[in-house]
């Protein structure tokens, strides 16, 4: 939820204490009932002026020019700043929504086949990949534990261990692709999803920047390890996220995830 804005709370928070003082001040001054001071305030304010209630006294009428200077203009200032910030929020849901394609996009792309090749380079792969079988019963929970786990888990891909030609012939391809995605303005929004592009796009950039990946001193290869592993481990978060979206809102784009996770070994696209 976007957060109230500083202006809106100062708009909130001078209208409440010209609420208050001025129900204590009217009642006061004027000699009635609190909650008809109450009323005669919130009917000024919001300019409706029934006229059943009005000061008498000298007093009254100098209190109440001065909550119509300032009680209507903080009323018309909260009334304005609370339809902005239901505007801005449908807009921003609706960014969030596109947002959303993309990644789709991406997985469906490039994200899943990424995960399939790292995962079957990773060394403690076995520890994770039970808790990453998602399922229809998952929960908020489970989501929760699962990314609990992967936060902990050990990256310690060896680039000597990855099959690099087939993994740079294929960021070779897609490298078009992520350069379109990284374009798009709307990726402002997404706090996880931005990083994640940006080291994927620098490891493809450190491949192309080789092409041959025979006899690479160990350092060059330690380096490149650290790229993947960076990579690895943006990307599972982000997969979780996205299955976790997809079940709330797209079931049978998750029905089809699942029977794609990149961890699950029984995994078939064909349903039996």
């Amino acid at each position: 939820m976007k957060q109230i804005s500083f202006r809106f709370r100062v708009y909130i928070m001078v209208l409440l204490t010209v609420v208050c003082l001025g129900t204590l001040g009217i009642s006061l001054v004027e000699g009635i009932h609190p909650f008809d001071a109450f009323y005669f305030l919130i009917v000024t304010i919001a300019t409706v002026g029934y006229g059943d209630i009005y000061p008498v006294t000298v007093p009254g009428k100098i209190l109440t020019l001065a909550i119509i200077i300032t009680g209507v203009g903080c009323f018309i200032g909260v009334a304005a700043n609370s339809i902005e910030s239901m505007i801005d929020e449908r807009e921003r849901r609706s960014r969030l929504e596109k947002l959303n394609m993309i990644i789709g996009l991406f997985f469906s792309e490039v994200g899943t086949k990424l995960l399939k090749i790292m995962s079957s380079s990773d060394p403690a792969v076995a520890g994770i990949r039970s808790a990453l079988v998602v399922s229809n019963n998952w929960t908020d929970a489970d989501f929760s534990k699962a990314r609990s786990l992967i936060e902990k888990h050990s990256y310690t891909i060896d680039s000597c261990a990855v099959p690099m030609d087939e993994l740079y012939q294929f960021l070779k391809e897609k490298k078009g692709f992520l350069l379109i995605i990284l374009e798009n303005p709307q990726l402002i929004e997404h706090e996880s999803f931005t990083p994640l592009l940006q080291a994927l796009y620098h490891l493809a950039e450190e491949m192309m920047a080789r092409g041959n990946f025979c006899s690479l001193p160990s350092a060059d290869c330690a380096h490149l390890s650290g790229d993947l592993n960076r990579v690895y481990r943006l990307l599972i978060l982000e997969w979780l996220t996205y299955m976790q979206y997809l079940k709330h809102n797209y079931p049978y784009l998750f029905s089809l995830a699942m029977r794609q996770n990149p961890f699950d070994e029984k995994a078939s696209v064909v349903i039996r």
